[in-house]
């Protein structure tokens, strides 16, 4: 898999993919995630990617050209199945979006920044436009971070054990359920003593009420679903 990230603060994206998970399939060659400075398509000295709106209006909005010259470049070079626009406005994040974009070959990703972009971005270029939940950041370049550690755990390969991802919460509209490890006894604070039973039937209905009523209790929505 291919992601390829435009943004115009490329050193604040990187951090994330140089440690853990990230950097380890990277290193694997299991994904390629690519940064692209905004402001290498400019056409003017001052480098200048945004300008005041039509119309009037506090804050300032990214221009198309800058954007249509990097999108366009990287057409050329390969096909895309999606060109993704991280806005606080698009569709809210969830572990189905997650898994549908894992299973791409090449996309994009638009950090969105100042205002927005100018709107003609949005209707010719951007195929699904995402956001990480409702409140407002200064660009969407942590959105996007937070969309690329959700799809890349994902690929086969790319965490230790295959199964992990399919038990993780949202999978199954459930939240996950109590997990434990050592010690058995900690300051009185005991493990439930069927994870020792060795009755693993019996362990995996407990774990699956567990979740049901863990998910009823903290998020009845996910059960409407």
């Amino acid at each position: 898999m291919r992601i390829d990230i435009i943004t115009v603060l490329p050193e604040l994206l990187q951090s994330p993919f140089n440690a853990s998970i990230l950097k380890r399939a990277i290193d694997a060659d299991l994904v390629e995630v690519h940064f692209h400075n905004l402001r290498d398509y400019t056409s003017d000295n001052y480098k200048s990617i945004d300008d005041t709106q039509f119309g009037g209006g506090a804050g300032m909005v990214m221009m198309i050209e800058p954007i249509d010259k990097c999108i366009t470049a990287l057409k050329e070079q390969r096909d895309y199945d999606e060109v993704i626009f991280m806005t606080p406005d698009g569709v809210t994040l969830n572990q189905g979006i997650a898994n549908h974009l894992s299973l791409k070959e090449n996309v994009i990703i638009l950090c969105g920044h100042y205002k927005g972009v100018d709107q003609r971005v949005r209707d010719q270029f951007i195929t699904r436009e995402i956001s990480i939940g409702d409140y407002v950041l200064s660009g969407g370049e942590l959105g996007a971070a937070v969309l690329c550690d959700a799809i890349i755990r994902l690929i086969p390969g790319v965490l230790g054990n295959e199964t992990s991802a399919l038990t993780d919460s949202f999978q199954d509209n459930l939240l996950a359920p109590p997990i434990y490890t050592r010690p058995r006894d900690y300051k009185g604070w005991k493990v439930p003593e069927l994870l020792f039973s060795g009755n693993f039937p019996k362990i995996e209905k407990w774990r699956e009420e567990q979740a049901y009523q863990r998910t009823k209790d903290r998020r009845p929505d996910l059960l409407d679903d």
